[in-house]
């Protein structure tokens, strides 16, 4: 089992920055791959960012590239979304997944049936 904590969530203005932190207990950290969902009000889960175990291999959505930083300290079980230019429209309840990493995630990152445990989730909200 691994459970994920999030936090760094809070009330932004447009243009602004976040940090979220992502804190895994349990199981050993750095064999799974981790990923970034969020829900906006009304809409469906969205993929966000994923970092391979290594950190070698890191996708994003188109939609959060250039904005986006994903990271993770193996070191202190902790994977971070470093968020920029925020728009009203980033939005959402962020969530953090922990994958089983093996060949087919590398094709299916961004796939929610990919993670096996989430966290509860951190609200952002970005004010015009």
């Amino acid at each position: 089992q691994v459970q994920l904590v999030e936090s760094g969530g809070g009330l932004v203005q447009a243009g602004g920055s976040l940090r979220l932190s992502c804190t895994a207990s349990g199981r050993t950290f750095s064999s799974y791959a981790m990923g970034w969902f969020r829900q906006a009000p009304g809409k469906e889960r969205e993929f966000a960012a994923a970092i391979s175990w290594t950190g070698f291999k890191i996708y994003y959505a188109d939609s959060m590239k250039g904005r986006f930083t994903i990271s993770r300290d193996n070191a202190k079980n902790t994977v971070y979304l470093q968020m920029n230019s925020l728009k009203p429209e980033d939005t959402a309840v962020y969530y953090c997944a922990a994958a089983n990493q093996d060949s087919s995630w590398y094709n299916r990152a961004d796939q929610e049936y990919e993670y096996d445990y989430w966290g509860q989730g951190t609200q952002v909200t970005v004010s015009s």
